[in-house]
């Protein structure tokens, strides 16, 4: 085809032969949904496409939309565009968008992490010619130890506080990152209690099959078992007087930006846990060979460093300005009373 498949406009991400757009910021006639974070799915849109596993999920957190699940794998054609769409192991339903026109294949990718987890569908390299990546994480000093790891030393901080009669509050974004850490915990320790917002969420992903342990909320535990407790609780709760009322509580918080010198003491947290739903640095570069597109657009993160590092290695690479990337704030927006958020230079709480 002449010209570029995927271009920019300022409604976002537009497919010029299939005349839809891919997670879009400014309401639109068509729009390829990758995942229902707040960053990539908006509200307005005439109608949504999105992978049959996300669409409850978009359907809690955006109300009645006029949206259409694809199954992974499915194909539909629009006007001369073959599009499917394909694991991203992001979170539940987080899918990248394959589109074929012409012989010539384009993949978005969304958000993506290449280890799996508990919680959604693992990612699935899909062979393109021009691969459309995120850098949420696109420098080398992110390296992410496995998920298992890291929840020993949840349950084993969880814990510990237990048996100094403390609760445990485990900030984590309420969408995908509560869920998977739900995943791993350890319910022998104590009750294990979300916060209204996650809890809406967990029962979104048990109503779609992933299995995740009995989780309950504040009202629902005895005042005496409330010092055994683990509290899954959204960013924005923190400082609140909703989580206040665990009293003389243990605080930590689950995210990527732990691994920064100093962000746990910028979010004034007793642990940092560094755990992410996107790929690291060694993932990202994993996902981009997997694909062996020739060309790679770069969005949302590092885009600089990894498009340098990209062309070193013979690639033509290049970046598009995107308005993805900060889910923090749609959870500070969502509360009058959210606590401290990280620099914009940080990025986005949902990593």
């Amino acid at each position: 085809m002449s010209g570029d498949m995927v271009i920019v406009r300022k409604e976002g991400l537009y497919c010029v032969p299939g005349q839809f757009y891919i997670d879009p910021w400014r309401p639109v006639e068509r729009a390829v949904i990758t995942h229902a974070h707040g960053d990539h799915a908006r509200g307005g849109h005439q109608h949504y496409l999105a992978a049959a596993p996300g669409v409850n999920v978009m359907r809690s957190r955006l109300g009645p939309i006029n949206i259409t699940g694809l199954a992974y794998g499915e194909r539909v054609v629009h006007n001369g565009v073959t599009v499917s769409l394909h694991p991203a192991g992001h979170v539940l339903g987080s899918a990248q968008v394959r589109m074929e026109y012409r012989g010539e294949v384009w993949v978005a990718s969304g958000d993506y992490k290449v280890e799996a987890d508990r919680t959604c569908t693992p990612f699935e390299p899909v062979r393109c010619d021009t691969f459309i990546t995120e850098s949420t994480f696109g420098l080398p000093i992110y390296r992410w130890q496995p998920e298992q790891q890291i929840f020993d030393d949840v349950n084993a901080w969880w814990a510990a506080n237990a048996e100094q009669g403390r609760a445990s509050v485990l900030l984590g974004y309420s969408f995908g990152k509560a869920q998977r850490l739900l995943s791993g915990l350890e319910p022998s320790i104590g009750p294990i209690i979300a916060h209204g917002a996650v809890q809406t969420l967990n029962q979104v992903y048990r109503d779609e099959g992933v299995w995740l342990p009995q989780s309950v909320m504040v009202g629902d535990v005895p005042k005496s078992e409330i010092g055994k407790s683990i509290v899954l609780a959204p960013p924005s709760a923190a400082g609140s007087p909703w989580v206040k009322r665990f009293g003389d509580f243990s605080d930590g918080f689950a995210s990527g930006w732990m691994q920064l010198r100093g962000a746990r003491r910028r979010r004034g947290v007793d642990r940092g846990f560094v755990l992410s739903d996107h790929a690291d640095w060694p993932g990202l570069l994993e996902a981009i060979s997997a694909t062996g597109a020739q060309r790679v657009i770069v969005t949302h993160g590092a885009i600089a460093v990894l498009v340098r590092w990209l062309q070193a290695q013979g690639l033509q690479a290049s970046g598009f300005d995107t308005e993805y990337g900060d889910d923090e704030a749609e959870d500070a927006n969502a509360n009058a009373a959210a606590g401290p958020t990280f620099p914009a230079s940080e990025g986005a709480e949902h990593a």
